[in-house]
This record gives structure tokens, C-alpha cells and sequence, in this order.
């Protein structure tokens, strides 16, 4: 595992490998290639069968990875319920390999391995100024999702304290704010500015300096009230399957890679790499022996940027989340699929066609579920709610509109949020 070479220093780096010759940093990654995949055939069922005419010793180059097919975030429900619990991705079953298991919605179950700091999330931290001897208020879910362990695990490889707030509770969160002054905050850009406003409501000083946050977008405008409230935030981009994926440095110029995963800009529903700088998807590789994701699609969008950061670390860049390559769209950090909406739907008999509409008034997520309904009344749509709620495990609104009037244009989750 790696560790840390310096603590707290802006401008310092975690390790040596954020600024290795980019020649190098690819000759160890595919060097190493062939090996888990090897290990990926042997162990995972799903790869015995994707790869069996793949030689492992033969993928060393991304000409030769970009040959083996994509599996993608929106292909892994439906193979998990064909063979539970994991589709036949991972290598290992319950027991001492195995510290736990979350469940993301859809329901998608990923299995996490033992290890220090085992989602990376730990150079994220780092180059967003986190140390040893800060306490990190952790708004992040702890509950069935990883995000709450996956900063967790990254806070403690760094030697930081952590205060394990979850989400909402938010008048007990500024009271944890008010007697333990944590220096750090990790968890959605929407959530930390609930809680700047509710501690000037309180009259509780706010302790926070830096953040990272993920899971939602944070516009300019946001960006800059959480400066004038004096906490230096940074933005990082994962996901429940990978771990981190890329972070954002002082140079503020996109997001560099991490180092220990392969990523690849891939044609929307294809399987071949763009040119460098056209938006794409994101598919990733990872060197997980508990669960090896060979050539994973995200479904979210990015594109790479040229050059190198001039933070000093010369892994590639990406420009951050562009939007998701399907309907799929996360709403305060939670996927939101469009099976979930037909889900709801579907348990309302009432319900014609529904369609989620999703915007952001005031930087906030919300979501409005507009149903076809003839003559529904207040009962229907609090039933309506509820079903939302339990599906999603987010709050929505719900809406009627009269028969016919949602348009036909085969969206079934209709983005709207608009970031200045």
C-alpha cells in the first residue's frame, strides 16, 4: 500500500508515482495488466466466459486492451440478478477476503476487499491540504453505500480523525460542529452549504477550512460562497464499484487520474477509445483482486485534457463529469436509473406514462415525477411519493399532468439542472 512521502504541504505530493515520466507510469501499468486479468479469468465466472479466447500475456498496450469488450455500470443489474450476489465478478465469497458488502440503487451489491485506504481515496484527500491531526466531519452515507467508508478509509491512511456525521440529522451535525470544531469536510457540495447556513442560523462558528466534495456538481457560484465562508474546496470523481477515479489539485485545471487504475475515454455505447480531447465515456480498469473490473463502463461522460497539470503531477487529466452517456443521472450523490422510474410507475396502476424531471433551483437537487394521471387526488400522490422514496431511497415531489401531455421523445429521466 502506498503511504505518504509528505503531510499537509500544498504543492508536496502523496507519493512519487504522481510524478513519474508518463512513460513510465504506463510502461508499470500494463506491465502489471496481464497478470490481473489472468487472475480476473481464473477467479471471476463473468470473465471465464468474456475472455476465454483472451491470452492475458498479450494485453500489454491500449491498442490491445481497447480489443476486449466493455462491461457496463447498466449491463451489471441485470447480471447480478442471474447470478447473485455479484454477477460473477468477484474472485472471492463471504469470509476473511471479504470486509463488506454495500448495496448501491438498483439494487447493485459491490464487495469490498481488506486494505488500507482500499478505494484510493487517500490522494484525494491529500492534495485537498487533509493531514494528520485534522478531524474530518464525513457526511457521506454509511449506510448500505460505500462513500462513508471509501473517505473514511483514505482519512485514516492519512493519520486524520474522523467524526462519522452521515447524512441529514442536520441539527445534531451542528452541534457536533459547535463542541468539536472539526477542521475538514468530506461529503456533497449541497450538504456543506446546508450546514454553513444552518450554523449562521445557530450562531455556531464554522470550523471547517477545506473540503472535499463529490457526488453532485459544484458550480462556480457555489464554489465561491464556500470561499467567502473560508473553506478551500476540492472536487473529486468516483464511483461505488471503482473508488476514486480522479481528483482536482491546486492548479484547478480539470481532474488528474489516480494511479492505480487504467482509464480510457470510450464512444458512448461502443467500445472504442475517442480522440483525445472528444467527450465519451468513462471505462475504467482497475488491479482490484477482490472484485477486477476489466474495461468497466461508468456511464458518465468526460474527455480527456492535453498537457500536463501545472501542479507538478503528470498523470493524464480529465475535465470532470460531463453528464451520463444513458439516462442514468445521480441526484445528491445517489444514481437515479430509469428502470426505477418505470418501477414507480408501474405499482400505480393510475399511472399512464411518468417521466422524472430533475432541477437544481438555488444549486439544491430536486426531483418532480410527473405522472399521466386522470383525476388523481391528494392520496394517490402521497402513495405515489412514498413508493419514490422507497425505490429511490431520495425524496421527490410528485406531480399530474393530464393524459397525453408528457412529450414523446423516450425520455424517461429529463435532466434540467443548469450550473452558472
Amino acid at each position: 500500500m502506498e503511504t505518504a512521502m509528505t503531510q499537509g504541504n500544498r504543492g508536496r505530493y502523496y507519493d512519487e508515482r504522481e510524478t513519474w515520466d508518463p512513460q513510465r507510469r504506463e510502461s508499470d501499468l500494463f506491465a502489471r495488466l496481464p497478470a490481473q486479468i489472468a487472475h480476473a479469468k481464473a477467479h471471476a465466472p463473468v470473465y471465464a466466459k468474456l475472455l476465454a479466447h483472451v491470452d492475458p500475456k498479450a494485453i500489454t498496450s491500449r491498442a490491445a486492451l481497447a480489443q476486449l469488450p466493455v462491461v457496463r455500470k447498466s449491463e451489471l443489474l441485470e447480471l447480478q440478478k442471474q447470478a447473485r450476489p455479484f454477477g460473477g465478478f468477484a474472485t472471492v465469497g463471504w469470509g476473511r477476503d471479504m470486509l463488506r458488502v454495500f448495496s448501491s440503487p438498483g439494487p447493485i451489491y459491490e464487495p469490498e476487499g481488506r486494505g488500507e485506504d482500499a478505494y484510493g481515496q487517500a490522494r484525494a484527500l491529500f492534495a485537498a491540504g487533509f493531514a494528520e491531526g485534522d478531524l474530518v466531519h464525513n457526511t457521506f452515507s454509511y449506510h448500505l453505500t460505500p462513500a462513508g467508508v471509501m473517505i473514511e478509509s483514505g482519512a485514516h491512511a492519512l493519520g486524520c480523525t474522523v467524526f462519522p456525521g452521515g447524512v441529514g440529522q442536520t441539527e445534531l451535525q451542528v452541534q457536533a460542529i459547535a463542541d468539536l470544531k472539526p477542521t475538514a469536510y468530506a461529503g456533497t457540495p449541497s450538504f456543506l452549504r446546508i450546514l454553513i447556513q444552518k450554523c449562521r442560523e445557530a450562531g455556531v462558528e464554522m470550523s471547517f477550512r477545506k473540503a472535499l466534495v463529490s457526488g453532485e456538481a459544484c458550480p462556480p457560484a457555489l464554489q465561491r460562497e464556500f470561499a467567502e465562508a473560508g473553506i478551500d474546496v476540492y472536487q473529486s470523481y468516483g464511483t461505488a464499484d471503482v473508488g476514486l477515479i480522479a481528483y482536482e489539485t491546486w492548479a484547478r485545471e480539470g481532474l488528474v487520474l489516480a494511479e492505480h487504475i487504467i482509464v480510457e475515454i470510450v464512444r458512448p455505447g461502443g467500445t472504442e477509445p475517442v480522440p483525445e480531447g472528444e467527450v465519451g465515456e468513462v471505462v475504467v480498469t482497475t488491479f482490484n483482486p477482490v472484485y477486477p473490473l476489466i474495461r468497466f463502463g461508468t456511464g458518465d461522460l468526460s474527455a480527456i485534457l492535453p498537457g500536463i497539470s501545472p501542479c507538478g503531477r503528470t498523470n493524464t487529466r480529465i475535465r470532470g463529469w460531463l453528464g451520463r452517456a444513458d439516462q442514468t443521472t445521480k441526484v445528491k450523490g445517489m444514481f437515479v436509473h430509469p428502470s426505477q422510474v418505470l418501477a414507480v410507475a408501474s405499482r400505480h396502476p393510475e399511472v399512464r406514462r411518468a417521466r422524472l424531471v430533475v432541477e437544481n433551483p438555488n444549486l439544491s437537487d430536486v426531483m418532480i415525477l410527473e405522472c399521466e394521471v386522470a383525476g388523481g387526488d391528494e392520496g394517490l400522490r402521497l402513495a405515489i411519493e412514498t413508493t419514490l422514496r422507497e425505490i429511490t431511497k431520495l425524496r421527490g415531489e410528485v406531480r399530474f399532468v393530464p393524459p397525453g401531455s408528457l412529450p414523446n421523445d423516450g425520455k424517461v429521466i429529463d435532466d434540467r439542472r443548469k450550473y452558472d
